[in-house]
C-alpha cells in the first residue's frame, strides 16, 4: 500500500456531465485529480509499471490524471477519483510473474504431425476426380 501524501495531490472541481439534470449545469460536481506521481518516491520498476498502466492519463510533467465525473454529488465523485488512484497503485506494486518457457513432449510433436497429415489426406482427396 502506498501512503499518498496531501501534498502530492492537487483537486480542481469541472462542470461534471451525465445523470444530474439541471444540477449540471449549476454545480462543479466533476472532480480532476492531479498527482504529482515522483513526490510519491516510487521504486523506479513500479513508476515504469505505474506509467504503462496509466497511458494517456499520465503528463509529461510526471503528474497523473484522474477524472471522476460518475455521481452526481462533489464528494462521491472525490471518494470515487481516490479509490481509483488506489487501484492504479496497486496494480503499478503487482510484479507480474515471469513466463516460464515449455518445450512440448516428442509424443506431443508426433500426434501433431499425424494430425496434419491426416488433415493433408482429407484435402487432398478433394482434387477434381479424373475419368480414366
Amino acid at each position: 500500500m502506498i501512503e499518498v501524501p496531501a501534498e502530492a495531490i492537487e483537486e480542481r472541481f469541472l462542470a461534471g456531465t451525465g445523470p444530474g439534470g439541471q444540477n449540471v449545469n449549476k454545480v462543479a460536481t466533476a472532480v480532476q485529480l492531479r498527482v504529482d506521481v515522483f513526490a510519491l518516491g516510487l521504486h523506479p520498476e513500479v513508476y515504469r509499471r505505474l506509467r504503462t498502466l496509466a497511458g494517456s492519463r499520465m503528463t509529461t510533467a510526471g503528474e497523473l490524471l484522474i477524472v471522476a465525473r460518475r455521481f452526481r454529488t462533489q464528494e462521491a465523485n472525490r471518494l470515487d477519483a481516490r479509490e481509483r488512484l488506489n487501484e492504479l497503485l496497486q496494480a503499478a506494486l503487482r510484479r507480474p510473474e515471469k513466463r516460464i518457457k515449455t518445450k512440448p513432449s516428442k509424443a506431443a510433436k508426433a500426434k501433431r504431425i499425424e494430425k496434419k497429415k491426416a488433415r493433408s489426406d482429407v484435402k487432398a482427396a478433394r482434387g477434381k476426380v479424373r475419368v480414366e
